[in-house]
């Protein structure tokens, strides 16, 4: 029996693009998650609020060598997340930066996750046909706004555009000063920069999880889960910018700080979902 290569597989929908190699989907990806159903006693049923999910809709990231890496929103820790805040009985407004589609990283799709596939099927024509984030600026910032949080979920599609816009910049200040919830985790953290775009850093001081910029430096380029070094590294950045990180690897580790709810990796996506889960019906609650 032949080894997995460990070079990254060309994806030949465009020039220069690279899918993860064999061997790292074989360690990264599995059938199944750790979803073990649902944790809280009663779903929320007020109706009055929902959350806003901004997913990236870009597929390719370029790295430092020129290379694209075919990424996206990582499945899990998109759909776990989502999969707890559902059951919970708040619905999800799925937007992105064009109104294009949220581009999903299928390859790690756990394909025999019954629980996982079916709310991917729920809100798979909100993926394909999401809001535009523009468009739902207003309602988010409204001083009735019906969003109790934003959930930004993780895969290195994160670091495409969403850093840098203008609108999750207004959507993440809105969020801190009006005590609603942001959700993120693994590379879904590198939203947070985009508010150092002007003013103070509202997240100086705040501590995370985040996915290690070790391994995004060292085995995911190793083994060829990416085709080359990353354009910036998020946990670096954001230490730079007055957060502290408060994971050195991958363990499924979450936590809360103040309304910033975070998850190292794919590991954290069901503990995140649990975690965002009681929080919001709190929250509601109060």
């Amino acid at each position: 029996m032949s080894e997995l290569s460990k070079q990254p597989v060309p994806d030949h929908a465009e020039y220069n693009a690279f899918f993860p190699s064999e061997y790292s989907l074989s360690v990264y990806t599995a059938p199944k998650t750790d979803f073990d159903g649902v944790k809280f006693s009663q779903p929320y049923t007020g109706g009055k609020y929902k959350i806003l999910m901004i997913a990236t809709d870009e597929r390719y990231l370029q790295m430092q060598n020129g290379k694209l890496f075919s990424t996206g929103n990582h499945p899990v820790e998109t759909l776990l997340p989502m999969l707890h805040i559902h059951e919970a009985g708040f619905a999800i407004d799925v937007a992105t930066l064009s109104g294009n589609p949220a581009k999903l990283e299928i390859w790690a799709m756990p394909s025999e996750d019954e629980a996982v596939q079916n709310i991917f099927q729920t809100y798979l024509p909100q993926l394909q046909k999401p809001l535009k984030l523009a468009d739902v600026l207003p309602q988010v910032l409204a001083e009735d706004s019906p969003y109790l949080g934003v959930f930004i979920p993780g895969g290195h599609g994160a670091f495409n555009a969403i850093p840098e816009s203008r609108e999750v910049v207004q959507i993440l200040r809105w969020a801190v000063s009006n005590d609603r919830f942001i959700i993120t985790l693994c590379h879904g953290p590198a939203a947070l920069a985009a508010c150092a775009q002007d003013g103070e850093f509202p997240f100086k001081g705040y501590e995370l999880c985040v996915f290690p910029d070790s391994l995004d430096e060292g085995a995911n380029i190793a083994i060829g889960y990416m085709p080359g070094r990353l354009p910036w590294l998020a946990a670096e950045r954001l230490q730079e910018l007055g957060m502290t990180v408060l994971n050195q690897d991958i363990t499924g580790k979450v936590h809360r700080d103040r309304q910033l709810l975070t998850g190292d990796s794919p590991l954290a996506a069901n503990a995140l979902g649990i975690l965002a889960a009681d929080t919001l019906l709190a929250a509601a609650k109060a």
